[in-house]
């Protein structure tokens, strides 16, 4: 079925956005922890702040954690003031300009020779920490409209609507593609500052291109609300004419974020913090030895958004024809299939794990195991997701809710990265889960998200009831 002409504008302008944004997430980590012995050795002539892991870790936890966090109060501004389309460029540029601080703050450090801390007050610190602050609230304003515009396209019971957000979906993820390979190659062999700015260049790309073709493919998506008098209050919003089937959609809505969305972002955002570390550290980078050097590390951070791009459209196909067989899972089944296969997907890691127990190193098979399998229940949970939002949510609270859908990924993201965090503590034997060292580490994230899953797969009775026939 031939898709509304919008879509593709949204496409590129999601990709763009998603490029700056991994871009910069494939070497945030890599670059907090550089310039400590283990990590880049003395005299490299590319250093980076020389943090320890654990400080690592959880900066990258309070980052993530707030770029999902203040799409609650971007979408709400969307629905009641701006309008969607406002909001979408006022984020945009403030996130360029985020990108800019960032790679402005390395060339401030310009390989400094000790770690650079909060006590040492560095110039190139505060600016590092402005430029993730502007991130974050740049994010705020365009995070939630760019998916909700996705879903203005559409009337309500229209069939094309799954598959259009799967299309949306591969624009995200084309763009994680192209971003380790080009600011992840760059940040890593040729200078920090070089990955940031690419980030940049590529959110300047990306609004540039949207507010260029907006005019001719998106004029009436996005307009700001008719009258402000009243809706500017949101208790007068959620008292007036929401019925209790509304009122039902919404708990499905909070149901599968606060505990689907939480347990499936928490383990499959180990990619940028503690697997993007293993990969540094304790994975084969020649592959066997055919390669004369190491390819870097956050080129691992491209598996999961190319298996995307090869089986997004698979799944586009799949949803549409079990539906014409009279079987396509509910939304809430989708959740189940999607940690179930996330979980299985970490068996790879505890294997990865057990080859580097002795001071080996593990086969980069395992690593591209576990980014494909992974990334299979990505696509069962996380567009169905962003699809059943605008389904389910009622018009006037679309944007809200769709923030709130992104707070549950930011309490993830926080969570992922105080596990991170707890792998150093099994890393050294201070603690254990079932099996001693890192191979327990990736024992409870196969175990965790496969037991939630069953959890979703005995209440979605209930949570389809309270759907009121919306699939």
């Amino acid at each position: 079925m031939q898709q509304p002409p919008g879509i593709w504008v949204l496409f590129i302008t999601e990709m763009w956005e998603r490029f700056s944004y991994y871009g910069m997430r494939a070497l945030l980590v890599l670059y907090l922890i550089a310039g400590t012995e283990a990590v880049t050795p003395a005299g490299s002539a590319n250093p980076g702040f020389g943090w320890s892991e654990e400080a690592a870790y959880l900066l990258y936890g309070i980052y993530t954690w707030a770029v999902y966090l203040t799409p609650i109060l971007g979408g709400l501004l969307a629905d009641r003031l701006l309008g969607t389309h406002r909001s979408l460029v006022i984020g945009g540029w403030i996130i360029a300009a985020g990108h800019v601080l960032l790679a402005l703050s390395e060339w401030l450090d310009n390989g400094a020779a000790s770690a650079v801390t909060l006590e040492s007050g560095a110039p190139e610190l505060l600016c590092f920490i402005a430029g993730l602050a502007l991130i974050v609230i740049g994010t705020g304003f365009f995070k939630p409209c760019a998916a909700v515009m996705v879903g203005q396209l559409y009337k309500a019971e229209d069939p094309r609507r799954d598959a259009g957000f799967t299309i949306y979906y591969l624009g995200i993820n084309l763009g994680a593609v192209l971003a380790p390979l080009v600011a992840g190659t760059l940040g890593e062999t040729v200078g920090w500052h070089w990955g940031f700015g690419a980030a940049a260049v590529g959110m300047v790309i990306g609004i540039l291109g949207y507010q260029r073709l907006r005019p001719r493919y998106l004029a009436n998506i996005g307009l700001p609300p008719v009258s402000t008098a009243t809706q500017l209050s949101l208790a007068t919003t959620l008292s007036s004419a929401l019925d209790s089937r509304a009122w039902d959609r919404i708990r499905v809505i909070l149901v599968l974020a606060f505990v689907g969305n939480i347990a499936f972002w928490t383990a499959f955002e180990q990619a940028g913090s503690s697997m993007n570390v293993f990969a540094a550290e304790h994975t084969d980078r020649t592959l066997w030895g055919l390669l004369a050097q190491p390819f870097p590390a956050s080129w691992f951070q491209a598996i999961n958004p190319a298996t995307v791009v090869l089986f997004a459209p698979l799944f586009a196909l799949l949803w549409p024809w079990l539906a014409r067989q009279g079987r396509d899972p509910s939304a809430p089944m989708k959740f189940a299939i999607g940690l179930w296969l996330l979980g299985l997907a970490f068996l790879a890691m505890v294997c990865a794990a057990f080859e580097t127990r002795n001071g080996g190193l593990a086969g980069a098979h395992w690593l591209l195991i576990t980014y494909v399998v992974y990334t299979w229940g990505e696509l069962c949970l996380s567009p169905v997701g962003l699809s059943m939002v605008t389904k389910l949510a009622p018009l006037h609270l679309q944007a809200l809710l769709m923030g709130l859908w992104y707070f549950s990924m930011s309490l993830s993201n926080l969570l992922a990265g105080l596990v991170a965090h707890g792998s150093v503590a099994l890393e050294r034997g201070e603690w254990t889960f079932l099996i001693p060292g890192l191979p327990g580490f990736y024992l409870a994230l196969t175990v965790v998200p496969i037991l939630i899953g069953f959890f979703i797969f005995l209440i979605s009775p209930t949570l389809r009831r309270w759907m009121h026939g919306v699939h």
